[in-house]
């Protein structure tokens, strides 16, 4: 069950769980702000607890809007990419072979046809850094499944605005951003450690920062770092 909690010119979105102890959260990449509270939360206890974190809930909110963000990319020649926090050159070759995507220590060599369009330059590239994705996504999920004595049943990768990733506990799904593979692998991992967290502890509370804690001592300098790096430029209709 969802309101809107409108403190001047401010929207909170209160969202009611079944959980025991309220949770605040302003989103990236905009500033969105959510208020999960438990199923018999009044909505005046929630408007109040919320204005007593204004002065917090602004601050995120300038931080948020200071953070870089990625020019919007044409796939042009000498462009500039990123994969795993490395910066290449892409290199636009034209083929009537097949349209592919081959990397060396330099430059990312987009084989596309003669004519294609930016659109169809993205394409390829896109599907070419899903792969790099699904490959490491799999290769974490196999190592940390038994350290941390869970199964994820099946996961995807897809554009998200908000999120680097998030968890469905009860299908045992995690979702990932695509955004993540230009990011270094070990913030990667993090991310990945942090939703399987959520298929032992669905909501952000003492215990699952204990599990962090145990499994990933480091994600706080993880998670600030993650979020310091420029977000990529989607424009959402």
């Amino acid at each position: 069950m969802k309101d809107i909690i409108q403190i001047g010119d401010l929207s909170v979105y209160l969202i009611r769980k079944d959980i025991k102890n309220v949770h605040l959260s302003v989103h990236p990449p905009d500033g969105r702000v959510s208020l999960s509270a438990p199923l018999n939360t009044r909505p005046d206890v929630a408007r109040a607890y919320a204005i007593s974190k204004l002065q917090w809930i602004r601050s995120q909110q300038i931080k948020m809007s200071k953070q870089l963000r990625e020019p919007l990319r044409k796939y042009i020649k000498r462009e500039s990419h990123y994969i795993w926090g490395r910066r290449y050159l892409l290199n636009v070759v034209h083929t009537e072979g097949k349209q592919k995507v081959i990397i060396d220590h330099k430059y990312i060599n987009l084989f596309v046809r003669p004519g294609a369009s930016q659109e169809k330059r993205e394409e390829v590239f896109y599907e070419w850094q899903k792969k790099q994705l699904h490959k490491f996504v799999a290769e974490m999920i196999a190592k940390w499944e038994p350290i941390m004595q869970v199964k994820v049943q099946s996961y995807f990768l897809q554009k998200m605005k908000t999120k680097w990733g998030s968890c469905n506990r009860k299908l045992g799904n995690i979702r990932l951003n695509t955004e993540l593979v230009k990011k270094p692998k070990d913030l990667v991992e993090y991310v990945i450690v942090h939703e399987l967290a959520h298929l032992i502890v669905p909501v952000h509370n003492e215990k699952f920062i204990q599990l962090l804690d145990k499994f990933y001592p480091q994600w706080r300098e993880s998670r600030m770092e993650l979020n310091e790096l420029p977000l990529g430029y989607v424009e959402w209709k």
